[in-house]
């Protein structure tokens, strides 16, 4: 499978396109199903809302090894 990169302009446009619209579809229609979910969904958005930003990817990784005490692989 080739990279995005090695695809021609018109292409590279058309993936980069659905990778927004799939960003988009995840983070705006989500909608949580249990009323659990749906509280820890209102806390999120309160947090983002208070100016909290989420831990990326390896951020989140590097913090859960840190309070299990191990290591984190690179």
């Amino acid at each position: 499978m080739k990279e995005a990169r090695e695809l021609p302009p018109e292409a590279q446009e058309r993936v980069l396109q659905f990778a927004q619209s799939l960003k988009l579809q995840t983070s705006s229609e989500f909608v949580p199903q249990t009323p659990l979910g749906k509280k820890l969904w209102r806390i999120r958005q309160q947090a983002l809302t208070k100016g909290m930003q989420l831990l990326t990817e390896e951020e989140l990784e590097q913090e859960l090894a840190d309070r299990r005490g191990g290591y984190s692989e690179p």
